[in-house]
């Protein structure tokens, strides 16, 4: 895949769309799909609120309406949806993600960020957004995938985990890396405290995923994601 995101007269878009289709007018809009607490859906929202960051929170879609993100969402004034995903855990019911697509849509979704969203994609939103969805995980990709991936790290011995922020594409934590940060694992850690140190760390680079999208710094080519370097450190 290969894919490369610009900025031209304000306006930030994809060339991985047919035309190179101009996507935003102004700030890059971002849709979250958030399934539990929402502690990273409020980082990504809190840094938007600023109007000289490049991108703002369109809205939330999540498969769990009694979820804190909801809470977050109504907190800080952003709009938000709940989709019936089916009962099974990890997977989308048949037309789950038709629908998720049509809610983004209509709010003008520039980019999708999975913030703890407990789904696996598999179908439309892939295809509708490809290149534009990123997703966080509490690990060093390629290590400790899936679930569990901080108590998969003490149980292996790692001497360091941390995250990632990575594209998301048909495999299950296997697209390319955008950012990564590192987390030693102390001796006295447990699931909890290596944990929150983690999440710590999460918060800042999503952050920062979203701002070197927004700018048009980054590029795929293949699997690695470049421009990321070349920008300012606070972006």
């Amino acid at each position: 895949m290969d894919f490369l995101l610009h900025r031209l007269r304000g306006r930030c878009y994809s060339n991985a769309e047919k035309g190179n289709q101009a996507v935003t007018t102004q700030r890059c809009r971002v849709g979250v799909l958030a399934s539990g607490r929402g502690s990273n859906f409020r980082a990504i929202a809190e840094s938007c609120l600023p109007r000289d960051f490049p991108a703002e929170v369109a809205c939330l879609v999540t498969d769990n309406p009694s979820a804190h993100a909801v809470a977050v969402a109504e907190e800080l004034g952003i709009s938000w949806h709940s989709v019936d995903a089916g009962e099974k855990r990890g997977r989308l019911r048949e037309g789950a993600e038709e629908a998720i697509v049509g809610l983004l849509e209509a709010a003008r979704v520039d980019l999708v960020f999975l913030a703890g969203f407990m789904r696996i994609l598999r179908g439309p939103l892939l295809a509708r957004y490809a290149g534009r969805i990123m997703n966080i995980h509490p690990s060093l990709l390629p290590s400790f995938k899936g679930l569990r991936a901080q108590r998969q790290a003490l149980e292996y011995g790692a001497r360091v985990t941390g995250c990632t922020v990575h594209f998301v594409d048909a495999s299950v934590d296997g697209g390319p890396i955008i950012l990564q940060a590192a987390v030693p694992v102390l001796d006295g850690d447990n699931v909890e405290t290596l944990s929150a140190r983690v999440l710590e760390e999460e918060h800042r680079i999503v952050a920062r995923a979203v701002a070197l999208f927004a700018r048009g710094t980054l590029r795929i080519e293949g699997r690695r994601v470049l421009g990321v370097d070349g920008a300012t450190k606070g972006a």
